[in-house]
């Protein structure tokens, strides 16, 4: 196992490692605040918004993520983290789940704002839009085939113009908002 500290493979923002990704299964172990263990004055811990983009963003690079939560002295686990991990459980248990369980490294990114995962099951390419300004459409790009584009977000079926000279999927996104921590396209090939 490769494992890349406060970092995400391949990216280097922490500044501490710079190690080349290789071909072991990777993961990125991060913490939930500022520390590995418990300390009582660090309340400082990641939006629930921050840690879902992490999630996000590792899982498009095909690794896992270790979370970590430094226990009370008494062996409890601190309730901000608590409240943290169920919000992060309701949305990996709704319809964006599909796209980070059972998936692998999607093959479209575009620096932080758009990551992709593959489905091991169905081979639909999960895009997940991570800007922080509502786009009508996104263009990335594609070779292959196009079945369906829809939202995972908001079950809309999208609609999506292939140019094969181009090689590029332009997919027309009629309802994204401003608050979206991810707004997630199905394409299913």
């Amino acid at each position: 196992m490769q494992m890349f500290e406060r970092d995400i493979p391949g990216e280097n923002k922490a500044g501490m490692s710079g190690q080349a990704v290789g071909n072991l299964p990777l993961e990125t172990c991060q913490t939930m605040n500022g520390m590995w263990g418990y300390r009582v004055k660090d309340q400082n811990y990641k939006s629930t918004r921050d840690l879902l983009r992490l999630l996000v963003r590792t899982s498009g690079k095909g690794a896992n993520l270790l979370l970590n939560i430094g226990p009370q002295p008494n062996g409890e686990l601190p309730a901000l983290a608590m409240e943290r991990l169920a919000e992060m459980g309701k949305w990996l248990n709704g319809p964006a789940g599909e796209s980070i369980y059972a998936t692998v490294a999607g093959e479209v990114a575009q620096g932080d704002s758009i990551v992709s995962t593959r489905s091991r099951k169905t081979d639909a390419l999960y895009l997940h839009l991570l800007t922080q300004t509502p786009q009508q459409s996104v263009t990335v790009s594609w070779k292959g085939k196009v079945k369906s584009v829809s939202s995972l977000t908001s079950g809309l079926k999208l609609d999506y113009k292939r140019n094969k000279k181009a090689g590029t999927l332009m997919i027309s996104i009629p309802d994204m908002k401003a608050d979206e921590v991810d707004y997630v396209i199905k394409v299913q090939p």
